[in-house]
């Protein structure tokens, strides 16, 4: 398969899959090519001597990009999706357009983060992952609408629940061992886009704030009542972000 049009390729985040993007990209623009992947070990496909590693991940989608004759992209990252869309940069700097890094960070786990990561992993072991999404998802939803986007929690937790636990065991300790990105930002040649939920306990603004001046070009996105999926919690506004974005990453090869 091979395309002329400028791609878009989007990354799902920790327990998720390419699903959570079907209802965001349903009125894209049809003048871009959008691509959505399930990173190894999610989607339908059973998880069989993978590595978790966000390099390995990387490759992949570099494998991805090959199998579709597709040379340079604008990438998409949520939250994991977006450390795997950095460790691309890293080794593929050439192929990136254009990165936004939505609701996702450049910075390792602090030493409270890996604490974190501990209990959660202990508490996935001895619960499993669908337990897990029960406590885990709710609190990424601002709670300025938590109770009115129930059914957007239950599709979050339906979709956690089918990941395998060694997927998210493996996804848990890719993300602990994550070194820091920041010289990535710091090279970039491409802009980049923050999309940030004012929120978003996962990645205070401080975060945000602190790698926004990092690139030579980066437009932040601040949105307030939003926590950590801001595609559910402020879809229009979102994608109208990206849509800009892209416009401005591929210019003048937008053939409408």
């Amino acid at each position: 398969m091979s395309t002329s049009l400028p791609t878009l390729v989007f990354l799902h985040g920790f327990l998720e899959s390419a699903e959570i993007w079907d209802e965001f990209l349903r009125d894209f623009p049809p003048h871009y090519h959008t691509l959505r992947l399930n990173l190894p070990g999610y989607g339908p496909e059973p998880p069989t001597d993978i590595d978790y590693s966000f390099e390995a991940a990387a490759d992949y989608v570099q494998a991805q990009l090959k199998s579709e004759n597709v040379h340079q992209v604008l990438l998409v990252g949520h939250s994991m999706g977006g450390y795997v869309a950095l460790a691309f940069a890293e080794k593929f700097p050439a192929q990136v357009a254009g990165l936004c890094l939505f609701h996702s960070s450049s910075l390792p786990d602090s030493e409270e983060d890996q604490g974190r990561r501990q209990r959660n992993r202990e508490f996935l072991e001895q619960n499993g992952v669908a337990a897990f999404t029960e406590d885990f998802l709710k609190p990424q939803f601002s709670a300025a609408h938590r109770e009115s986007m129930e059914h957007h929690v239950e599709m979050l937790q339906r979709i956690g629940a089918a990941v395998p636990l060694e997927t998210a065991l493996g996804s848990m300790d890719a993300m602990a061992r994550r070194p820091d990105r920041r010289p990535v930002l710091e090279k970039a040649t491409y802009p980049v886009l923050f999309i940030a939920g004012k929120d978003d306990k996962a990645v205070p603004l401080e975060k945000t704030h602190e790698e926004s001046l990092l690139p030579d070009h980066s437009t932040v996105l601040w949105l307030a009542s939003v926590g950590h999926v801001g595609f559910l919690e402020r879809p229009t506004d979102t994608r109208k972000a990206i849509e800009g974005f892209a416009e401005l990453v591929f210019g003048r090869q937008v053939a409408r």
